[in-house]
């Protein structure tokens, strides 16, 4: 995918406002601490960071909660969203984000503690085209002292969770939740680590009374819970531009945004009944799927005499909803 273009023009402004070599100086640095899960300390404190991130992590973000909001829309295609409440909001990412995926969208509530990133998703806001965007209520607060309660039909965490001690996180879930009308999202690195937090936060909200939309087709105890070689993620592919290329060291026009995620629901709303959490292997006549559904992780073969559902497998990808039939055992 492709960030849109005012946005994409927006970053290109206030990266253009760096000299190249600190800019990719900084890159360096914010990649170093990302990877290292240094959070003890502020990660981005200087304009050329907030540039840095601009350039290559917000659109891999974008992206990532574009995608997740995308699948929650699916699911529950009659629930119209008209609020939604960014928490540890950055410059407006999944806002941004929010205003593309849910048309109805009319207020937009952003609560993030650094001014300076404030100011900055502010500014690139005020250059939308989307009213929900331009208006939206920017507020500076520290997710670790309490929200202030009002409540929004979505609430939005991403990036942000994997961050806090874990105390501070397990206090901003509750209180996310009790901010929440339809659904809470929670979008995190597609690490082992990212993983284990939205997994906590997961068993959190249905012991809260969540359902589970998204991506578990269950709320049943996650199978992949506790191990120690694998844990539940998925990717989006996401569109490089030159400076990208040139600041992340890679060749290629585009790069896998990896993510963990759960979305939760106030109300029981049917989810798919599985999850595809593998690239299908797709060989000549047969596609093999593994799957997480109701009874756990189950490998499932789709065979060309299996005509109503063969060309699905053959067009499904890794982290898509599968609807096909129970495979008999």
């Amino acid at each position: 995918m492709r960030i849109p273009h005012e946005l994409q023009l927006a970053i290109e402004h206030e990266t253009g406002k760096v000299e190249r070599s600190l800019l990719a100086q900084a890159s360096a640095q914010l990649t170093r601490q990302y990877q290292a899960a240094d959070f003890a300390s502020p990660v981005i404190t200087t304009a050329a960071q907030r540039a840095a991130y601009l350039a290559v992590r917000f659109p891999a973000t974008y992206a990532a909660t574009w995608h997740v909001l995308s699948e929650g829309r699916r699911l529950a295609a009659e629930t119209e969203i008209g609020s939604v409440l960014d928490l540890g909001a950055g410059p407006g990412t999944a806002l941004f984000a929010a205003a593309e995926i849910f048309p109805a969208l009319q207020r937009a509530t952003l609560i993030e503690s650094d001014a300076a990133l404030t100011n900055l998703g502010r500014g690139m806001a005020a250059q939308s085209p989307l009213s929900a965007v331009r208006n939206a209520s920017w507020l500076r607060h520290d997710l670790r002292s309490g929200l202030p309660h009002s409540q929004h039909d979505l609430t939005i965490i991403s990036y942000t969770l994997g961050e806090l001690p874990a105390a501070a996180a397990e206090l901003l879930v509750r209180q996310a939740w009790s901010c929440t009308k339809e659904f809470l999202v929670l979008i995190e690195p597609g690490t082992m680590r990212g993983f284990g937090v939205v997994h906590t936060a997961r068993s959190l909200l249905i012991a809260s009374g969540g359902h589970v939309l998204a991506p578990c087709p269950h709320d049943a105890a996650c199978p992949l819970a506790g191990s120690d070689h694998d844990w539940c993620h998925f990717a989006q592919r996401v569109e490089r531009t030159s400076q990208h290329r040139v600041l992340k060291g890679g060749s290629l026009g585009y790069e896998d945004e990896k993510f963990s995620y759960v979305v939760a629901a106030r109300n029981s709303v049917p989810s798919a009944r599985a999850r595809i959490l593998r690239h299908p292997r797709k060989l000549s006549g047969h596609v093999q799927l593994t799957l997480c559904g109701p009874r756990g992780i189950e490998q499932q073969t789709v065979t060309r005499s299996q005509k109503s559902i063969y060309k699905l497998a053959r067009q499904a990808q890794w982290g898509d909803a599968w609807e096909g039939p129970e495979q008999v055992p």
